[in-house]
């Protein structure tokens, strides 16, 4: 994978198709491969795809300390820069949202269009709080606990019954507890994009999860009341939609940039 350096930190990512980019930002455990690598070809017939690595994922490697979500935009559109030197759209998934936030406030002529999807804007919802909280602690009690509870809120009950053991080792994103993935959590339960929303000026769309349990679906529709030029739609499916709702996910998102 080809690599560069950000603030110290060395950033991997892979870059694939060909027309306009576009900036894949994944979540909180995953990888740009993990969270979409299995929609690449959806897109790679009339896109640049981008795919980066933020610290604690991946190849990618930096300090080891806290993170901050000016630190994964910067390492993020490092990784567009490298690619071309024109404006990208963005679709940012979880955590990955709150990044693709933070990257078009702090660098708008780098940010064409946008596409939030299962993200959030505030930090202080207790429900939310909980459960990543929980998610949090458990790594430290029983790696094993730990993977079962996320996965729990990563899917809706009927998705989840169906899964055979080896398809959803695959598909799940953020089930092992490693340091990265941790420091990841740890953002996620204070990482607050309230005071950059108003500033957001580009065609932006919203999707919203209608069953997250681990973020629930009013954080979505915060955000589209909050972004002045956004359009929102809802996809029944749980928190990881890359997996449970893949075709419903690249339909959105491609009528919204076509």
């Amino acid at each position: 994978m080809p690599q560069l350096t950000v603030n110290g930190a060395t950033v991997h990512y892979r870059s694939e198709g060909q027309g306009p980019g576009l900036l894949l930002v994944h979540g909180t455990g995953a990888t740009g491969e993990t969270n979409y690598g299995h929609l690449l070809d959806e897109f790679t017939d009339r896109h640049t795809v981008i795919l980066p690595d933020y610290a604690g994922s991946g190849a990618t490697t930096d300090d080891g300390g806290p993170l901050t979500l000016e630190q994964l935009a910067d390492q993020v559109l490092g990784a567009a820069d490298e690619v071309t030197d024109e404006p990208v759209d963005v679709v940012g998934f979880s955590l990955g949202a709150l990044v693709a936030v933070m990257a078009a406030a702090r660098r708008p002529e780098r940010v064409r269009r946008l596409v939030l999807v299962a993200g959030w804007a505030r930090n202080d919802d207790l429900r939310k709080r909980l459960g990543f909280t929980v998610w949090r602690r458990l790594a430290d009690v029983d790696r094993e606990l730990y993977s079962q509870y996320i996965s729990l809120l990563l899917f809706t009950p009927a998705f989840l019954a169906n899964f055979d053991p080896a398809t959803f080792d695959e598909a799940v994103g953020g089930a092992e507890a490693g340091e990265g993935t941790l420091r990841q959590i740890d953002l996620g339960l204070e990482a607050d994009v309230r005071k950059q929303l108003p500033d957001i000026a580009v065609p932006t769309l919203v999707v919203g999860c209608r069953h997250d349990q681990l973020v629930p679906v009013e954080h979505s529709r915060e955000l589209h009341e909050a972004i002045a030029d956004s359009t929102y739609l809802e996809i029944e499916s749980g928190h990881l939609v890359p997996a449970e709702a893949p075709d419903e996910l690249v339909h959105a998102i491609r009528t919204f940039l076509n």
